[in-house]
């Protein structure tokens, strides 16, 4: 018998673009740019997207924020005036 828990749960286009508050098509983008895992199933297709890799999306956009923030934090301390350093 499967565990429950460890079989992957998939949601519905739909489904998702609520939680992430975006639309529809912005979600089907996202399966076609490979950052979201989604597989077209059912006759006629439609698509179902795997729970985890939203999660794992929210994660590489956290990931990111914080290392822009980083990058603005050093770039804002190089100014020549924080320093007391300058030019001429």
């Amino acid at each position: 018998m499967l565990d429950p828990s460890a079989t992957p749960r998939f949601l519905a286009p739909a489904q998702v673009a609520e939680l992430l508050s975006i639309g529809v098509d912005e979600v089907i983008d996202l399966i076609m740019s490979g950052n979201l895992r989604g597989a077209q199933v059912g006759s006629p297709p439609r698509w179902r997207i795997e729970e985890q890799s939203i999660s794992d999306y929210l994660a590489e956009q956290t990931e990111q924020a914080r290392r822009m923030a980083l990058w603005r934090q050093a770039d804002e301390a190089s100014f020549p005036e924080v320093w007391g350093t300058q030019r001429g």
